[in-house]
């Protein structure tokens, strides 16, 4: 790699954390994945679309057990709620509940 692009790679980097401290805090116990999740979530459920854990990980390019594990916190917190598809018991959707849409609302 050559060195302007490692300098080009810090500065964005600095100027990523800058714009990080600007934002408000997030509440204790909330990380900024719940965030990128929530967001991922909606947007798929407002072009109609039922959410899989596979979806949230395909859609942010994250391994399925990391998400999996992530999911389950969030539920565990109120944030998100599963369900079992009708269609095929085997199939779980995630849906966003009315914690998780404030939570969304306040910090996208």
């Amino acid at each position: 790699m050559e060195i302007q692009t490692i300098k080009a790679m810090f500065d964005a980097c600095y100027l990523a954390k800058r714009i990080r401290d600007l934002l408000p805090a997030l509440p204790e116990g909330v990380t900024p994945s719940y965030i990128h999740y929530l967001d991922t979530i909606e947007s798929r459920e407002q072009q109609g679309l039922s959410v899989k854990v596979s979806d949230i990980s395909e859609a942010l390019n994250l391994p399925r057990p990391g998400v999996t594990r992530t999911v389950k916190e969030m539920e565990r917190k109120g944030y998100l709620r599963k369900h079992t598809s009708q269609e095929d018991g085997r199939v779980t959707y995630v849906t966003v509940t009315q914690a998780g849409r404030r939570l969304s609302e306040a910090y996208n």
